[in-house]
């Protein structure tokens, strides 16, 4: 006697029911594998770029927005801030390292920043074609931006002002030339034209105006934010209350910005999490009724079965391989959902951040996720089990 194929021939005879049960099965396991997915790839990509930066430092406003336009390159700048007031921050006793950043301008939605090589070497990334960027107007591109963009050593290019892809405003009258290509690097470098900072200077110079004094300074010049990393723990005390009391810059705190993003995000995370888990049990209770109402359609037939030489041992088995597949499919059907829902979200944040996502990753708490659906159908097939294991042969023979 093959329990599988009397189990799979039962539930096929019970088409709408078990439609229902694998739907929401497929549902619940769908959403917590798809949030499981981006938590994971969103947490990995918050603390990769972060890394080894301990304060930002750019024109007052959002924090938070300083701190996803200067580090993750997702928002527009607060503004911009002196050069000179910049530089002498730098050479602050607390302050390591420090690297400049200039940005405004894109090319085709793909940034082009303006900073210096140090910004290549903090996040280990390497060259793969050609060289980095040494004079104004030369350009590295990052490994995703080249392949998207279709740029190759030697080639020219306008960059536009703004940060919107459909941006009218082109500087063409300054090309920048291609001189090297990154490799990939898993960073924001990936999403980025890099250059030197007066690189962007050069593209927005303006006409000399004739009423202006012709003794321009050093202090004109200006750079969207710095990127600091300190000496010592006493900078974090320090140096956040200096910036922002004594200077006309502010300093936001990278990990404690995230934090209140991952705050500010975890509410409808948690919302999602708690519909989910709903629809599972929902459908761990579907999964009990239609084995349940199943049983009582079937009692002649599992009786039958008994007088074939079937035993009681045997009749708990078949209805709980029952519940097993049902578990099983609506599991792997949730997986494949969660998938495709990722591969979709990839598209569109890749083309509104340039943020890619990988939808075919296997996590190790989606196979505790696996694990406890399964178990979910083992329990909801107990009872009818049960009732199953204690069929009375005679009565419902008598009866039959």
């Amino acid at each position: 006697m093959n329990l599988f194929k009397l189990s799979w021939s039962n539930l096929k005879a019970e088409k709408l029911s078990t439609f229902l049960s694998l739907m929401l099965l497929t549902l619940g396991v769908g959403i917590i594998s798809m949030l499981l997915l981006l938590n994971a790839q969103l947490d990995e990509n918050f603390k990769r770029n972060i890394k080894n930066i301990d304060m930002v430092v750019g024109a007052k406003g959002s924090p938070l927005q300083l701190i996803l336009s200067a580090v993750y390159h997702i928002d527009n700048p607060t503004g911009n801030i002196s050069l000179k007031e910049a530089e002498t921050l730098a050479k602050h006793p607390l302050i390591k390292k420090t690297i400049p950043l200039a940005y405004g301008d894109n090319y085709k939605g793909y940034r082009i920043l303006g900073t210096d090589t140090s910004y290549v070497s903090h996040y280990q990334a390497s060259v793969a074609e050609g060289r980095l960027w040494g004079k104004t107007l030369e350009a590295t591109v990052g490994a995703v931006a080249a392949e998207r963009l279709d740029l190759k050593i030697g080639d020219t290019f306008f960059g536009a002002h703004g940060l919107n892809a459909d941006s009218e405003d082109i500087h063409d009258d300054k090309a920048y030339t291609v001189v090297g290509i990154l490799a990939r690097s898993n960073t924001v470098l990936d999403q980025l034209i890099l250059t030197e900072v007066s690189s962007l200077w050069a593209v927005h110079e303006k006409e000399e105006d004739p009423n202006a004094p012709a003794d321009t300074t050093e202090a004109d010049e200006e750079i969207t934010a710095m990127l600091v990393k300190f000496r010592s723990p006493m900078g974090m005390v320090m140096l956040p209350r200096i910036v922002n009391q004594e200077t006309n810059m502010q300093a936001a705190m990278p990990a404690f910005e995230v934090n209140r993003l991952y705050d500010l995000m975890g509410t409808g995370r948690v919302l999602l999490e708690a519909v989910a888990i709903a629809i599972i049990i929902i459908s761990g209770i579907s999964v009990f009724i239609s084995l349940f109402n199943s049983l009582k359609k079937r009692k002649y037939e599992l009786a039958l079965m008994r007088t074939m030489g079937a035993s009681g041992g045997t009749l708990f088995g078949l209805i709980i391989l029952e519940g097993l597949i049902l578990a099983f499919i609506g599991a792997i059907l949730g997986l494949v959902v969660s998938r495709i829902g990722m591969w979709i979200l990839s598209g569109i944040l890749e083309a509104n951040y340039h943020y890619q996502f990988d939808a075919f990753v296997f996590l190790p708490l989606e196979g505790a996720l696996f694990g406890a659906a399964l178990l979910l159908g083992f329990l909801a097939a107990v009872i009818p089990a049960i009732r199953a294991l204690g069929t009375d042969i005679h009565e419902t023979l008598a009866g039959g």
